[in-house]
Order: structure tokens, then sequence, then C-alpha cells
């Protein structure tokens, strides 16, 4: 078969097909009495050995290696051209989420892509002050793509830029909640925290609270306590049962306290807020600290019921429980007579 007809049947080239014999490739068993090349089958299968093993990455040295070499194995070099190609991904992938930031900013002209780019590299810095620059610096006339913000939020460990751009996501709009609602079901811990820390600041943008009350479920406590006091200073009831546990565990027990008190302020949840806690202080395996926590998040209730209840552990026999309870009874007591006297 001559080198023409090899070029039909296969699909390569004559150019390549003439690079190939110059390699060493694939040379033709023989030559026509005009001296062209003449290919036989067994030449042609060779040619599809090697247009085979190139569309698994491999170069023409390779491929020669692979055809010549009897002791040749290929775990090593595939191993390689995997890790090779999953360099290449990542590279694209990257490229990919730059020119979507772009997009998504609708720049009007080159200037609004500069500054999407200089974000773009400020934020990928080694240097923490470098991307918290690039984050506070950023022009107030041109729009950034919360979904851009979303996603440095949730990759950032340095607490001073991750405050930064939790600032600058909130100020952005609504637009990251989905990015950070997938971080929020992330199967890293800490890309969990991030990701419901940065919700719990954007007030009450839409879809925020749903995500958050479904981190009242999250295994991780840390989770859980940014979604309670969240959704508490949002007035959303179902928060209580992780504040009081909050409390019990000491974990910001006072931030929790004082959300119960906000919450306590609805007649509807008061009781049951004084329920759980009276219920905790009452629990066999809670230890003195745990009871004084308790104590003091009593005097957070409205109403005259934790005033009743302090009283009655002033008398505890746990006297360090008994010795705060009698002190914040009487905080509530000197509370009372100023609010009688200024009615």
């Amino acid at each position: 078969m001559l080198i023409g007809d090899v070029a039909r049947h296969s699909g390569v080239s004559t150019r390549m097909l003439r690079h190939y014999d110059a390699l060493g490739l694939v040379r033709p068993t023989g030559r026509t009495v005009g001296g062209y090349r003449e290919y036989s089958a067994e030449d042609v299968r060779r040619i599809f050995h090697v247009e085979s093993l190139r569309t698994l990455g491999l170069s023409l040295k390779q491929v020669g290696r692979a055809l010549q070499d009897p002791t040749f194995t290929p775990s090593a070099l595939v191993g390689d051209l995997i890790r090779v190609t999953e360099e290449r991904l990542e590279r694209e992938r990257e490229l990919l989420e730059r020119l979507r930031a772009v997009d998504a900013s609708a720049p009007a002209g080159w200037q609004g892509v500069l500054r999407i780019v200089e974000l773009m590299q400020g934020l990928d810095s080694t240097s923490a002050a470098r991307r918290q620059q690039a984050v506070l610096a950023r022009p107030a006339d041109g729009p950034v793509p919360a979904e851009l913000l979303a996603g440095a939020v949730l990759a950032e460990s340095d607490p001073h830029v991750a405050g930064a751009l939790r600032w600058a996501l909130a100020r952005s709009g609504e637009d990251g909640v989905a990015t950070l609602a997938v971080g929020a079901r992330s199967a890293d811990v800490e890309v969990r925290r991030r990701a419901v820390s940065a919700i719990a600041a954007m007030d009450e943008a839409p879809g925020t609270t749903a995500v958050l009350a479904d981190a009242l479920g999250d295994p991780d406590a840390t989770v859980r306590g940014h979604a309670a006091l969240a959704l508490g200073r949002r007035g959303v009831p179902a928060a209580v049962p992780a504040l009081v546990a909050m409390v019990v565990e000491g974990s910001h027990d006072v931030d929790a306290a004082e959300v119960l008190g906000t919450l306590s302020a609805d007649p509807g949840w008061a009781d049951r807020i004084m329920t759980a806690l009276v219920a905790e202080l009452a629990a066999p395996t809670a230890d003195s600290a745990t009871r004084i926590r308790l104590t003091q998040a009593l005097v957070e209730l409205a109403g005259t019921t934790a005033r009743d209840v302090l009283r009655r552990l002033s008398h505890d026999d746990d006297r360090a429980v008994a010795l705060v309870a009698t002190a914040l009874a009487g905080v509530l007591d000197e509370r009372s007579a100023r609010d009688r006297e200024d009615s």
C-alpha cells in the first residue's frame, strides 16, 4: 500500500508518516520499482499502535521506546502521565475560574478586566498582608464577583484576611451564598467552619437562614455554634437547644446566654428556655462549673421566673452555685427596683 493510500485509510497525514519514517517509528517494509514507500499490513497496524499510544499523551520518543523495548513496563510511565494530566487539568480549571470571575464582573472595558485580574493575583499571594490589602484596597466603583470572594473565604486560613473577605462578601450582596452553601456541606471541617462563619456575617440575605438551620445538625461544635448564634440573633427559636448546649459546654457561653435572653423576650419561648436551663441545672452529669454557667445565663432572661429560680439556687448544696445565685438575684432585684422608679 502506497503512502497516499495509507494516509487515506489511517487518517494520518503523509507528512506525519514521513516523520514517523525519519524517526524510525514506522518504516515501510518495501519500496516500489520507482522508489516509493510501500507499507505492509503489519506496517499499517504499527501506525495504529503509534496513534493509540499518542492519544494517551505519550511523546513520540516514549512511543518509540514502548514499541521497541520488550522489557519496557508501562506502569511507571502511565503513572507519570496521570500526574502530568492532573496538573494540566488543575491549571485549566484555575484558568476557567478566572475567566468566569471576569465574566461575572461584567467589565465595561479592559480596565475592569485588569482590576479583577489584579484582585485574583493578590488573593493568590503567599503573603497574608498582601491578600488582605488586595481585598481592602479594591476600587469602590468596580463590581467584584461575590463567587470569587466566597471561594476565597473558603480557602483562607489567616483570620485577619478571612475577616476582610467576609466583610467584602457581606457588602457584595447575596450572589456568594450558593458557593458558601456548598462549602457548608464540605467533608473538610475547616471549610465548613469558614463557610458558616461567613454566612452568619451576611445578616439575613436570602437563602442564608436555611443554610444555617442545616448547620445546626453539623457534627462539629464550632460549626453548630456559629449557626446557633446567628439564628438566635435573627430570632429563630430552632437555635435554642444548640445555644443551651453552648452554655453547658462553655463554648462562647456568654454570647449564647445573651442570645437566649433576647429570645426569651418572646413569651412563647421564655418558658421553654427557662425549662431547658433548669433541666440542665438538675442533670446528674452537671459539674459545679457547668451549673455556675447555667446560673449566670439565668440573669439574661426576661420575666420574673428567672429571679425565682435564682432565689432557690441561693440555697443550693453547692456553695459556689449558691453564692453566684445570691449575687445575681440581688442584681435582678436592683434592676427591678430601677424599672419601678423609672415607670
